[in-house]
């Protein structure tokens, strides 16, 4: 009796023999590799990487070196390498009793111009970038082409006109000729529009209003605590501008016992080039180290909050 299987139309079987099959063929299994997590070090960007932070930490490292030295040593000993004599607590109190304590004079006055002039230029920021956020009024654009604009003007070019301005009004040689122009901060204003813009549901405003809430209690009570990592990240920016502003200063004030640090410390270093002038050469280096501590401190004690501010608003979700 023969097989359905072997006597079925159209199909093409060999011939049974017996109990013995024919194995299948073993299909070959191709195993595909994980894909390697691991980010892949880039040669290239490792050295550039390497030079940028040697770049940068060069001249600190040899701030902080020359500052141990004295007048002496700095002539007569490798600039990246320390001297016999270790001078930088006696360079500190010289650096504070030379010339009658004019430093501390110096100081104060720096910390007077931050205060009121980077203090001022953040409050105006907060305040008008949130203005410009969340307010709708005719000349909106007109405005934001007049901040962007104002942003790539270099405050340079504004120095002499603000000069001829003041002397007219009486300012110059004064502490205001450095605080008036240090509370316009262009860049500050545009900083807090765009972290503004994305920090602040407009639901939530809508929500404070209707709770009866005033236009004054929601900015400081709603608005402020939200602006918070924008806040300090503008306060930075205009801190280390107000700190370090040397020109304007220069050409505003001619007494010097209204100097900010970077002018004082540029009349020190200018006594060498003078005929019968002191050479303080150790005095300037030691000043421009104790004038960096501030700025340094203020970024560490800040970081998570001015890391935050500059990623807000980076990704729109």
């Amino acid at each position: 009796m023969t097989s359905p299987l072997a006597t079925a139309p159209g199909r093409n079987h060999p011939p049974v023999q017996g109990r013995s099959h024919a194995a299948p063929p073993r299909l070959r299994s191709h195993r595909r590799r994980a894909p390697s997590t691991k980010p892949r070090r880039s040669v290239l960007l490792t050295v550039l990487t390497g030079l940028v932070l040697l770049y940068s930490l060069v001249p600190l490292l040899w701030l902080l070196i020359s500052a141990t030295k004295t007048q002496q040593g700095l002539a007569g000993s490798f600039g990246l390498w320390f001297d016999d004599d270790f001078a930088l607590w006696s360079n500190i109190a010289d650096t504070f009793t030379y010339d009658d304590g004019v430093f501390s004079r110096w100081l104060l006055n720096t910390l007077m111009y931050v205060v009121l002039g980077a203090g001022g230029a953040t409050f105006l920021a907060v305040l008008g970038g949130y203005a410009l956020a969340k307010f709708q009024f005719p000349g909106k654009k007109a405005v934001f082409a007049v901040v962007i604009g104002a942003v790539a003007v270099p405050t340079t070019a504004l120095a002499v006109p603000t000069f001829l301005m003041f002397s007219k009004m009486g300012l110059t040689n004064t502490p205001w000729a450095v605080i008036i122009p240090s509370l316009i901060s262009p860049f500050g204003l545009y900083l807090m529009w765009v972290f503004a813009t994305e920090a602040i549901p407009t639901e939530l405003l809508e929500a404070a209003r209707i709770d009866g809430a005033s236009e004054a209690r929601t900015f400081f009570r709603v608005v402020l605590p939200l602006l918070a990592p924008g806040i300090v990240t503008v306060l930075l920016f205009t801190m280390v501008a107000t700190w370090n502003n040397y020109f304007l200063p220069l050409i505003m004030i001619k007494d010097p016992d209204w100097y900010p640090l970077t002018v004082g410390l540029n009349a020190w270093n200018a006594q060498a080039q003078t005929a019968g002038g002191e050479v303080v050469f150790n005095l300037v280096i030691t000043g421009s180290l104790i004038t960096i501590v501030p700025l340094v401190a203020a970024f560490l004690l800040l970081q998570r909050y001015w890391q935050s501010g500059l990623a807000a608003g980076s990704v729109k979700e």
